[in-house]
């Protein structure tokens, strides 16, 4: 069994990412490259990495692409249409929800809306929000169209407090993921935003002592230069794909830049973190239908956005 932490190991911020954007087969060989699925960054690096995937293991960010939970992760809540307020996720273990624990609620996705929209117009940033401002690893995800295609997302290893946090990567990861132009007022109506926070850090025992469903795993490895590299994939990535543990294990290697052919011998080497995912989704028409009260005219106006936050 893996060894508990309650919180990721005290490192300096980093950006990363943590799925793919297509959804490739692979074989069992791992001498697979993902073009559309990865991108690489240098070993070392002082800002944010941009796009959803390779994570660099010298700084403290990562960039993660949210994808929908599959069946065998923590329950999602769903939406009330009635009061437009999400439920708080239960905790991944089954324990009761305490103060000390992390309740995600969709006014954190509504906030990242808020901000987005403010800097898409010109108006000044929203007033802090009333949700916990307890620090956390985060991860703000935005996808577009019926068919949910990722259009961005950026996130942290490090624990932030999320009200920066989730400012910081909202427009972090609408408007500097490398692979995808920044985002325009006019794709709002068709985006959703979803958060991913990040809980139950454990090390695990080798490179397979984790669940496909259950865990997001981040790997640490040295690469052919002799560079030390990370990657990571949020828990629903390797359900979402159909890959088993190998072949989720070898897309992250060639997501964290490994381009020399990948064996068995290689893969013992690779130091794993397990970890889970609380995550909650809200798309654009539900982000309006809770601020209704700021509705002029069928569009969204300043200052009265605030209003929900005074």
């Amino acid at each position: 069994m893996g060894k508990r932490r309650c919180v990721p190991p005290l490192e300096p911020k980093l950006a990363a990412g943590c799925c793919g954007v297509k959804k490739p087969k692979l074989s069992g060989s791992g001498t697979h490259t993902h073009g559309n699925q990865a991108t690489t960054v240098p070993g070392s690096s002082s800002g944010p990495l941009q796009n959803h995937q390779h994570v660099d293991g010298s700084n403290g960010r990562e960039n993660v692409s949210d994808l929908t939970l599959g069946p065998g992760n923590s329950p999602i809540t769903r939406m009330n249409p009635a009061s437009g307020a999400l439920s708080p996720l239960p905790r991944p273990n089954g324990t009761a929800n305490t103060a000390k624990n992390l309740v995600v609620t969709a006014e954190m996705c509504c906030y990242c809306f808020d901000v987005l929209y403010c800097h898409l117009y010109g108006f000044p940033q929203p007033r802090l929000p009333r949700f916990t401002n307890d620090p956390y690893p985060l991860f703000v995800t935005w996808k577009t169209g019926r068919d949910k295609r990722l259009r961005g997302c950026i996130g942290t290893f490090s624990a932030m407090n999320l009200h920066s946090g989730l400012r910081e990567y909202t427009l972090t990861s609408a408007l500097k993921d490398s692979r995808f132009p920044p985002l325009t007022r006019e794709e709002l109506p068709k985006l959703s935003c979803s958060v991913s926070l990040l809980t139950n850090f454990e090390d695990a025992s080798d490179y397979l002592d984790w669940e496909v469903g259950v865990h997001g795993i981040r790997i640490e490895f040295i690469n052919e230069k002799g560079v030390k590299r990370t990657a990571t994939y949020l828990p629903e990535v390797a359900k979402e794909q159909d890959w088993d543990q190998i072949q989720t294990i070898d897309s992250l290697l060639r997501k964290g830049g490994f381009k020399a052919p990948i064996t068995s011998e290689f893969r013992k080497t690779i130091r794993l973190t397990r970890y889970r995912s609380e995550k909650v989704t809200i798309s654009y028409a539900e982000y309006v239908a809770s601020r209704q009260h700021c509705l002029q005219n069928g569009t969204l106006h300043a200052p009265p956005l605030y209003n929900h936050y005074s």
